[in-house]
């Protein structure tokens, strides 16, 4: 039995990640009382191998403890089960209900949209802590959600670690998903090159220019030396997930070269690695 938890707060992709979970095959059961579940897994486990079952505040039991033995049940020999939570930015969350007319679950005549946005973050943070991955969807459209949903989580259970370098920009904001963060705005700028600002990280141009300073080779070698040596601590500590963030001021150019230098480095090393470049268009 393969069991995938989905939850986060109202508005950032729950609905959207069930559905593609269906697409691959798993029978999906959307917002079930958290206390039904370990009755649900035994009764559909011999005929649903794969099952997803999206939680949220609305369904959590009042007792914090029963959340946990709940949890702790599911984690036995035999079933593997992960919690994806799905988070998006305080302001992201109210500009979707606002542009969708959306109601939210937890509003009411005395509740107002912002006060549900944050008592639903109250509510769900004991789950949130438990998760086994977190996903920030403030920057992703419906089409990368997808992408990373299928790419990402439903995949077929593997016993090594699953890691992923993401590209992104600060002042678009640091992934909250990230486990690791690697600011690399200390590296030359090829920003200020007039003919290498139009282009990106990937472009040959680019990397030419950075290769041609000592301190980038360095920053990445730094960098794939201490997931070298750290992977195998989390591996060994049954982590399935690991996400390490990239950044530079644009999430163009420095940030883009970067990882994909490491992504390259990652692949000799034969580490179990996917891109994403956050804010590259």
């Amino acid at each position: 039995m393969r069991l995938i938890i989905v939850s986060g707060r109202s508005g950032s992709g729950k609905s959207i990640s069930l559905h593609v979970l269906e697409d691959l095959g798993y029978y999906c059961v959307d917002n079930l009382p958290v206390d039904m579940l370990p009755g649900l897994v035994s009764k559909l486990q011999d005929d649903h191998p794969r099952l997803a079952v999206s939680i949220d505040a609305r369904n959590l039991p009042t007792d914090e403890n029963v959340l946990k033995d709940v949890i702790s049940a599911l984690r036995q020999p035999g079933w593997h089960s992960e919690i994806i939570y799905l988070d998006a930015d305080h302001k992201i969350l109210l500009k979707r209900f606002s542009e969708t007319r959306r109601r939210h679950p937890l509003t009411n005549d005395k509740v107002s949209l912002q006060e549900a946005i944050e008592g639903e973050h109250a509510l769900l943070r004991p789950l949130a802590s438990m998760a086994d991955i977190m996903i920030d969807t403030s920057h992703l459209t419906q089409h990368q959600l997808c992408a990373l949903i299928r790419d990402r989580v439903a995949r077929e259970n593997t016993s090594r670690l699953q890691l992923l370098i993401q590209s992104f920009g600060y002042k678009n904001g640091m992934p909250a998903d990230a486990d690791f963060i690697f600011d690399v705005r200390c590296l030359p700028n090829p920003y200020w090159q007039s003919d290498l600002r139009p282009l990106t990280g990937k472009d040959k141009a680019v990397a030419d220019y950075l290769q041609g300073y000592p301190v980038v080779k360095q920053m990445v070698e730094d960098i794939i030396k201490f997931l070298d040596n750290w992977i195998p601590r989390f591996e060994a500590d049954n982590r399935s997930y690991l996400t390490v963030g990239i950044g530079c001021t644009g999430g163009q150019h420095r940030s883009v070269f970067v990882t994909e230098q490491l992504v390259q480095q990652a692949h000799q090393l034969q580490m179990n690695v996917q891109v994403r470049h956050r804010d590259l268009k």
